[in-house]
């Protein structure tokens, strides 16, 4: 599988709203290299990438199961967790839930991960670079 990098950004929701309505005014354009997946905080990021659920991504990957229950004997957890768990991660683009008959298959999307966050929403950074314009 090729690596494929998901660039994740921290923002507060009131600096989100504010960047997405000047994205919508066309008075900000996104760059290409700006996160497209943006958490509320670290702790919301840490309970989707928490270690448990790398782990299940890393067995997602080695293992490569051809279905839930597969997965499910593969780690021990419940199904449901299991579910809610990839149903969230599949949100973020970090897996996909492939369909093959009838069964659901965990295929894992992103393997590295990028996070970038600022101190400073609307101003210049100390270093003189601009910061997000928001």
């Amino acid at each position: 599988m090729d690596q494929k990098v998901l660039h994740i950004g921290i923002i507060s929701r009131e600096d989100y709203k504010k960047r997405t309505l000047a994205i919508a005014r066309g008075e900000y354009r996104p760059q290409p290299d700006e996160p497209k997946i943006w958490f509320e905080s670290l702790q919301s990021m840490a309970q989707v990438l928490s270690n448990e659920n790398l782990l299940l991504l890393r067995t997602i990957l080695e293992r490569k199961p051809e279905s839930l229950k597969e997965l499910e004997a593969a780690t021990g957890r419940s199904s449901s967790n299991l579910s809610r768990t990839l149903r969230t991660m599949a949100r973020y683009g970090i897996v996909k839930m492939e369909r093959v008959r009838r069964k659901i298959r965990p295929v894992v999307e992103a393997t590295d991960f990028t996070v970038q966050f600022s101190m400073y929403a609307d101003a210049h950074r100390e270093d003189g670079r601009d910061a997000a314009r928001i």
